[in-house]
Order: C-alpha cells, then sequence, then structure tokens
C-alpha cells in the first residue's frame, strides 16, 4: 500500500496529524507493507525567504486574533507529546525543504524522507530554526540520512525545483486545497488531523478492499480461464 501525505512544513496540523498517522500506522498488522511518502504543498508561496519572526508575520496577514488560535493548536499539540513554540518560530518560504524533501525520496528512499519531514516539522515549531538556512537544512538531512556533500551542493543548485512546482501544481489539479491530505492508494482521501483511530480504519479498509479485489480475480480466473 502506498500512503501520500500532502503537507506544508509551516502547517502546524500537518505536524499533529503527522504524529497521529504514524502511531496508527505503529498499531497496524501490515506496517511493514505500507510505503508513505511526503508530497509538497505551499500555504503561502509568497513568503519571504529570509526568516521573521513568526507572530510578527502573521499579525500583518491575519491581525493579532490570530494568536489566539495559534494557542489553541498549541494545546493539542501538547496532549499528542509536541511542544509548540510559537513564540520563537520563525516564518519562511518553504519550497527549499519541499525540494530537499524530493532529493531525499528520490535517492535515499521515503523512510529517510519522514524522518527528514519530522526533522523539519521539530525546527520550525519547536527548535526555532531557519528552514532555509543552508547549514540547518544540510545537519537535517545528514540525521535523515542524506550525504552531506550532496546535500549541501543540491542546496547550491536549482536542481529538482521544477520537479518540485510540478508536484504543487498537480496537488491542486487534484483538487487539495488544505492540509495535511492523506491520499491512500491513490484511490481515497482523509482530510485534516484525524485521530490516529480514524487513519487506522483507513489502513484496515484498503487491505480489505485489496483482499476482495484478490479474491474476486481468483474467482474469475477459476476452471484455467479468466472471465471479464
Amino acid at each position: 500500500m502506498k500512503v501520500e501525505i500532502y503537507s506544508d512544513v509551516a502547517c502546524p496540523w500537518c505536524y499533529i496529524g503527522t504524529v497521529r498517522f504514524e502511531r496508527a500506522l505503529a498499531a497496524f498488522p501490515d506496517a511493514s507493507d505500507v510505503e508513505v511518502s511526503y508530497r509538497p504543498f505551499q500555504l503561502n508561496p509568497k513568503t519571504p525567504t529570509t526568516p521573521r519572526p513568526l507572530y510578527d508575520y502573521y499579525d500583518e496577514l491575519f491581525g493579532p486574533g490570530f494568536r489566539a488560535r495559534h494557542a489553541q493548536v498549541a494545546d493539542v499539540a501538547r496532549r499528542e507529546g509536541l511542544e509548540f513554540r510559537l513564540d520563537r518560530a520563525q516564518a519562511g518560504n518553504t519550497f527549499t525543504a519541499h525540494r530537499l524533501l524530493w532529493l531525499t525520496e528520490r535517492d535515499y528512499g521515503p523512510a529517510a524522507q519522514r524522518a527528514l519531514k519530522v526533522a523539519l516539522l521539530r525546527t520550525y515549531f519547536t527548535d526555532g530554526g531557519d528552514i532555509n538556512d543552508p547549514d540547518t537544512l544540510v545537519t537535517l538531512a545528514v540525521e535523515a540520512g542524506v550525504d552531506a556533500d550532496r546535500a549541501t551542493a543540491w542546496l547550491a543548485g536549482d536542481e529538482g525545483a521544477a520537479e518540485t512546482h510540478a508536484e504543487i501544481t498537480a496537488a491542486r489539479r487534484l483538487g487539495i486545497t488544505a492540509v495535511p491530505t492523506f491520499v491512500f492508494d491513490g484511490k481515497y482521501a482523509v482530510s485534516g488531523a484525524q485521530e490516529a483511530s480514524v487513519f487506522l480504519r483507513a489502513l484496515e479498509q484498503v487491505v480489505a478492499e485489496s483482499a476482495s479485489a484478490v479474491d474476486a480475480d481468483a474467482e474469475a480466473c477459476s476452471d484455467g480461464s479468466c472471465a471479464v
């Protein structure tokens, strides 16, 4: 089974959704057969690359009332074992981080990409790090298993930029307008940071339907012939 998660590094609900999905996956008996990939999505492509205090930036965009909403999200995160330090978070454009995630999946596999994604979310929402700083990105990539020289050279150029832009455009063409969105085997989508039990039921449903399809094929191909 393949699960594609459309997500942005600057999305607090994406961090919460990732933790809940991983909890569901840990409880899923066939977890070893599930391949998880992160797909890029930008909530605000116009965010500057130069870091700014998150609250100051959001005050300009939405007004100070947005802080209360973020405080509520931080309370939800705390119940999931996450520490959101939004008071020291730095707003920054997420495209370069998505480009690095694209490289990591292509050259090092989905598991390394998953590790990097979690590290990026932690850096943004807990550590107050700059997700556009090359040294920070290289450090996080190395922690996920990426070669340091490869990551450094990658970030110095624009390789993968066209592909990352194409994936972001493809997501919108699929009708994805909010994140996180979890797509199971290209058939079923679960939107939002649902409870772990919802993700577990989705995983179980896909396996059950796949098994039903196999049984139907076996029945149709009995007696040495296959019926359409």
